[in-house]
């Protein structure tokens, strides 16, 4: 008798085949189920008792992290990968559960690499919420795309006793506001493809916390209508478990819906290659990863680093677009410019890394012994890398760092450098002369959980001081042109600054205009320049593009301007990173050279000679142009009791919150409003007490914008007395 598969042997047979894998991930808002929804595919796939699957005590399998279980939230993602069949054919679906809380998002960022299609959990009760709406846009951004499941049926039965047509009304309008989003976010030519439909099954509706979902093609097959539906819920707990398990399993369901309805790495690659690869998709690397050629050159792009607190192991998890990754294998790792070499190639088996000697294009999978950062290409030979993971919102609020014994500080760099890997969202900055160590997080919450797991989890006591908030520093109108001379007196530069368009900002924040040094002749960026409005001339002057500032080089005819070049380059990044009113960083800044006078000896300028004059004539022209600070303004959506409407606004008003929007739906009320962060210390504790604990606050989007000029002067001199800046730095 032969023996029986494991589920691991089941997993190796089924990686090679690229035509039945699907990448996927499960993505909402927070608490709209995302984690009981994967231990149901779990329980089914028989990786976790069927009896634990969605218990918050026993289940959530996918929150490995202590932090996890108390706050019943999902922090990291979670990579989950199983075998499913439909219509007699095996398929290997590899899963990542991410986050829904907004200070996490750089998690599903990272996710939405990895994977070519997305589950979007909405909740039946409150339909599309904000970080819906952000979520969405990440998945679209990397060309990932949608199905529907509306969770929590089970609330629409036993909280709002609703008839079976007013079941159907309520799906109607979440599936058109879902498709509206969708129209509005993806590109033209996958919007309409795209949206999602009841008839054809690319929704599903259910509860993972009971283990039940129904789609309209499978409710067909087995003769299920609407009432049945709420006729279950009178049935007694043991029948009804048993009905659901025979009429309505939500693994089948659900998985059959990826299965039909989510593309196979060798569909998704075709179009999904072009927005997050700028190679030339004619070489051979180009046609090995818009064909996933398991033979072709190897290409493994890694989306999350775990660190094993035992061992101290790192483990890399991604993406392999090409080629076989084999364990001992040599590759490079094109962003760090070195070789390494792999110690072990991982697969997932539920929730658990095992190991595998190799694994073939198209599968999600991890490997060790590399010391790499989050995004790094690894390649066999230097190739163009794909794309940075570039998240919707930048860090806003930073927190310094120490250690209470001295003699644990060579401990808190390492600590910190591991945080910053296993956490790319996160900011930190070591600064060796004041002593001073930075974090930088999302809000107030990303910052406290790193706390705890740094303090639980890594074994450090360490105290965090008060918040500080991330400012901006940029120019308000054109400076006109300056001239600034070198400390030798033997070259002069000619430059000017002003505000960038704000179509080009845009369109460098959204990333479909890259960042950095632009390389010779980049037809495809000065096409979209010119699509902006953007003069031939003046679109051929880009010379790099860094943090949403822009430089342009317009002299004309200078023959020993191209040894010089790099360094003046480097000279105006100095400055962006340190802007001239506080030393924070520029934004929405656009620098041109005009024209410079050069000695002929290089002995005379070097960058030693350069660096001086380039900040100078910066810091002038920003003088000229009047330099001004911008703050971080976040637009958030706050659900309350419809009693507590005038605290809530008054409560806004007392932060310089602007009201945007106020919606009454039912008993409740929905406000939208700006507020600047600076205000926002404390905001989910104040509001709280003030609509006694009834009012929730989710972020929707966040954008920097000048500060108040009265406030300027005030807050540009508690920044340098923070950063002991003397008057002439």
């Amino acid at each position: 008798m032969a023996d029986k598969e494991t589920s691991l042997q089941k997993i190796q047979r089924l990686t090679s085949n690229q035509h039945n894998i699907r990448n996927v991930a499960t993505s909402a808002h927070i608490h709209h189920g995302k984690t009981a929804f994967t231990d149901n595919l779990l329980a089914a796939a028989g990786m976790m008792a069927n009896k634990n699957a969605g218990d918050l005590e026993e289940g959530m399998s996918t929150w490995l992290h202590k932090d996890e279980q108390e706050r019943l939230m999902t922090v990291d993602a979670a990579n989950v990968s199983m075998g499913h069949e439909y219509e007699g054919k095996e398929y290997l679906i590899n899963l990542i559960d991410t986050p829904g809380h907004i200070d996490f998002g750089g998690n599903v960022t990272r996710a939405m690499r990895a994977i070519d299609g997305t589950f979007v959990l909405i909740c039946a009760v409150e339909g599309i919420m904000p970080q819906t709406e952000t979520v969405l846009k990440q998945a679209l951004r990397e060309r990932v795309k949608p199905v529907l499941f509306i969770n929590k049926v089970d609330r629409l039965i036993k909280e709002l006793k609703v008839t079976p047509q007013q079941m159907q009304e309520r799906f109607a309008k979440v599936i058109a506001d879902f498709n509206n989003l969708i129209l509005q976010i993806a590109e033209p030519e996958l919007a309409d493809k795209w949206r999602v439909s009841v008839a054809d099954g690319s929704v599903a509706f259910g509860s993972a916390r009971e283990n039940w979902a129904l789609s309209v093609p499978f409710m067909k097959k087995r003769n299920i209508s609407f009432g049945d539906i709420i006729k279950m819920y009178e049935l007694e707990e043991e029948k009804r478990k048993e009905w659901v398990w025979k009429n309505a399993p939500l693994h089948e369901v659900v998985l059959d819906m990826a299965v039909k309805h989510l593309p196979n790495p060798l569909e998704a690659q075709k179009y999904r290659i072009g927005r997050i690869w700028r190679g030339d998709s004619d070489s051979k690397m180009g046609q090995d990863l818009l064909t996933c050629n398991k033979n072709g050159e190897l290409a493994f792009v890694v989306t999350r680093i775990v660190i094993d607190p035992r061992s101290g192991k790192e483990v890399c998890a991604g993406r392999l677009y090409s080629g076989t990754m084999k364990t001992g294998m040599e590759i490079y790792c094109n962003n760090n410019k070195k070789k390494s070499r792999v110690q072990q190639v991982l697969v997932y088996n539920g929730v658990k890394p095992e190991q595998l000697d190799e694994v073939p294009a198209g599968n999600v999978l991890a490997i060790s012994g590399v010391n790499v950062e989050v995004g790094e290409t690894i390649t066999l030979t230097e190739q163009t890398p794909f794309e940075e993971l570039k998240h919707i919102f930048q860090p806003v609020i930073t927190k310094s760092i120490e250690v209470t014994k001295p003699q644990d500080l060579p401990k808190l760099i390492e600590v910190l450098r591991k945080v910053g890997k296993e956490d790319p969202s996160v900011k930190i900055e070591i600064n060796e002369e004041t002593g001073e160590n930075l974090l930088s997080g999302m809000g107030e919450l990303h910052l406290e959980i790193i706390e705890g797991r740094i303090k639980t989890e890594k074994g450090l006591e360490v105290k965090m001081g008060n918040p500080i908030i991330v400012y901006r520093e940029t120019i308000s109108k054109a400076s006109g042109e300056v001239e600034s001379r070198t400390g030798n007196g033997h070259n002069i530069f000619f430059l000017e600054m002003m505000p960038i368009e704000d179509n080009v900002y845009e369109a460098i924040e959204s990333g479909s205009i890259p960042e950095g040094r632009l390389k010779k002749k980049p037809e495809d960026i000065w096409k979209k320049l010119s699509d902006l409005g953007i003069s031939n001339e003046e679109a051929r002057a880009y010379r790099d593009i860094y943090k949403g500032n822009v430089f342009q080089d317009q002299t004309r005819g200078l023959v020993l301007l191209s040894e010089v070049i790099e360094s003046i380059i480097d000279g105006w990044r100095l400055v962006v990173d340190n802007g001239p009113l506080a030393k924070e960083p520029l934004m929405k800044t656009k620098f041109i050279l005009h024209d410079a006078k050069l000695h002929v000896d290089h002995m005379h300028r070097g960058p030693a000679q350069i660096y001086p004059a380039i900040r100078l004539g910066m810091f002038d022209a920003m003088n000229k142009g009047g330099a001004a600070v911008l703050e971080p303004i976040q637009t958030h959506l706050i659900e309350a009791p419809l009693d507590y409407m005038g605290s809530v606004t008054g409560l806004i008003a007392s932060k310089r919150g602007v009201l945007i929007d106020v919606d009454q739906k039912g008993i409740d009320v929905f406000i939208k409003a700006k507020i600047p962060v600076a205000e926002m210390i404390g905001w989910a504790s104040d509001l709280r007490s003030i609509t006694e604990g009834r009012g929730v606050s989710s972020l929707i989007t966040q954008e920097f914008k000048q500060l108040p000029r009265e406030l300027q002067e005030n807050v540009v001199r508690k920044i340098r007395d923070r950063k002991g800046l003397a008057a002439n730095q």
